[in-house]
């Protein structure tokens, strides 16, 4: 089905809208075109063009793309510290920082929020440990979390996937201290639903890293951040020592990336418009900050 829409249900309204595709085009023609494999080949498991994506974006050049795409993906600029007309490059707008009242959150330690802006997929209870995102292959945390999976056989998982529209900051979703943190050489397969169809293991292949962090009310969880297609740098700003819940994690650059957090057996509950949509093979458009799950215990 190689022109069905991606549909994702707009959490704040309940309203299902079709997903406006930055470059889809191109994603497509990489992904689904039975000619393109080596090309394939060549700009996702090289990291060079994302290299290349990386210093044009960070280059002052690049600022002339800010308003276009601002247009296109119709970017809500109210929501940033500052004014368009106020970033030295893309990359500068890209991680742009949003007013604190932008993203409100509840303090109470038995919620777990949002880690990102983006669409949510969750999972109440793994098999063992594989998971099938939206349109896609089984995927496994044993080869997304390499000698860290053995605590979460069986848990409970949530994926946030970043696209350029979205604000890409990432946050802590509960408080806690980090134990350990584990980064990961890959490729840099696109994070999008088109690209999970066509078969790669995006979550076991691509760059990542994964954090470790102790929490008193639902025990350890795993934080992992995973590199997409035009990702020039994941940037860790907290990765040791005692977190806060929305405390600042670290950002992406440009390009689609995906955040996703899991959690060991019998620890949280997901919220039940996320189970429901889920469910449906729907993913959920959410803010960070906003209602992800609660303690079970």
């Amino acid at each position: 089905m190689q022109n069905t829409p991606i549909q994702v249900v707009d959490r704040d309204n309940g309203r299902v809208f079709d997903e406006v595709i930055l470059g889809e085009k191109w994603i497509r023609w990489a992904y689904q075109d039975a000619g393109s494999s080596l090309i394939e080949r060549l700009l996702f498991r090289s990291s060079l063009i994302s290299r290349m994506f990386g210093l044009w974006y960070d280059s002052p050049l690049s600022r002339g793309k800010i308003n276009a795409v601002i247009d296109e993906l119709s970017i809500d600029m109210a929501e940033a510290v500052r004014p368009a007309d106020d970033y030295t490059s893309f990359n500068d707008f890209f991680a742009r920082h949003l007013r604190p009242e932008a993203r409100p959150y509840s303090d109470d330690p038995s919620e777990i929020v949002a880690p990102a802006d983006g669409r949510v997929l969750v999972f109440p209870k793994l098999d063992k440990d594989v998971f099938v995102p939206v349109k896609g292959h089984p995927m496994s945390i044993t080869s997304m979390l390499p000698g860290l999976s053995e605590p979460f056989l069986g848990g409970a998982l949530a994926i946030v996937r970043l696209c350029p529209a979205d604000y890409h900051r990432y946050h802590f979703p509960a408080s806690g201290q980090i134990e350990t943190t584990q980064e990961l050489a890959g490729a840099l397969h696109s994070v999008n639903p088109i690209a999970l169809g066509a078969g790669p293991d995006v979550f076991g292949e691509n760059k990542r890293c994964n954090t470790l962090i102790k929490n008193d009310k639902i025990g350890t969880y795993c934080f992992s951040e995973i590199g997409a297609f035009g990702v020039g740098s994941i940037i860790n700003t907290t990765s040791s020592g005692p977190v806060r819940k929305m405390q600042e994690k670290g950002y992406f650059k440009f390009g689609g990336s995906t955040v996703v957090v899991v959690f060991q057996p019998g620890q949280v509950t997901f919220s039940p418009d996320l189970v429901e949509n889920s469910a449906k093979g729907l993913e959920t458009l959410v803010k960070v900050g906003q209602p992800l799950a609660t303690a079970t215990l």
